[in-house]
């Protein structure tokens, strides 16, 4: 029988082969990630990227989480403080992704279909740098792990489109690593990013250790903010979601540009 590989494991070693150290560190805090599958054909021609099928299926996943002490990876105390300070202006705030999954030369990952944020100098930074699709947004969340409970709200500055999400698990539940070769660990463990700024195409990659998760039941008190994608449009998605309470100095890699897949 054939062992199954860690995915951590494999992206710890690919980032410390291909980038030797982090561009930058954060914490990613209190996230919750909602997951339902979308016809791949319906998806694919909105992704410059090979779409990643899990059972068959292309997935979606809304995920809120809280960015904090974003700062760059600078070796020594004093370069650390000033790694820290350089940073503050973007280093910590909420985000709200809109992502699905793929592959780009048998590289596992994710694709941002949309992001929105609450600082406007990362919503500048942000596209230039890194190619990501940050819009600038209201984003409300209470994580209360004592009740089991996640409220997300989210209204775009644009268009006043808002999404409404409402979690809960039991208090007592055991927060822990994937499955291995489930389809949260599919869903979850993802180390590479990818992103498109019109025709350039770049990738940054990550790592950090198993999310810590549990799963959730959840629904979606409004959908206003999806309605425009043609992918969402007229579906009635299978939802599920998994928590964490988050992950501290996560490694950030470069972005680096790539070639689409032909």
């Amino acid at each position: 029988m054939e062992a199954i590989v860690n995915p951590g494991v494999q992206a710890r070693e690919r980032f410390e082969k291909l980038e030797g150290r982090p561009l930058f560190l954060a914490d990613w805090r209190r996230m919750l990630f909602v997951h339902f599958p979308v016809e791949p054909g319906l998806l694919q021609p909105h992704v410059p990227f090979r779409l990643d099928l899990c059972e068959g299926r292309a997935w979606v996943s809304l995920v809120a989480f809280t960015q904090e002490r974003l700062r760059f990876a600078w070796d020594g105390p004093a370069a650390a403080r000033l790694g820290a300070w350089a940073a503050a202006p973007v280093g910590s705030h909420a985000f709200f992704n809109v992502r699905t999954y793929v592959r780009h030369r048998c590289e596992p990952g994710i694709y941002f279909l949309a992001e929105w944020i609450p600082n406007a100098l990362s919503r500048l930074l942000g596209p230039a740098l890194f190619g990501l699709p940050y819009r600038l947004g209201r984003l409300r969340y209470s994580y209360t792990p004592d009740e089991g409970s996640y409220d997300a709200r989210v209204q775009a500055r644009a268009s006043g489109a808002g999404l409404g999400c409402r979690a809960g698990w039991s208090p007592q539940r055991v927060f822990g690593p994937c499955e291995a070769g489930s389809r949260v660990e599919f869903l979850l463990e993802r180390y590479s990013a990818f992103t498109r700024l019109g025709p350039l195409l770049r990738r940054f990659r990550i790592w950090h250790p198993p999310w810590p998760q549990a799963s959730a039941a959840v629904r979606l008190e409004d959908d206003a903010l999806l309605r425009g994608f043609e992918w969402w449009r007229g579906s009635a998605p299978e939802l599920s979601a998994h928590v964490t309470p988050g992950i501290g100095d996560i490694w950030i890699g470069p972005p680096r540009r790539v070639a689409g897949d032909g």
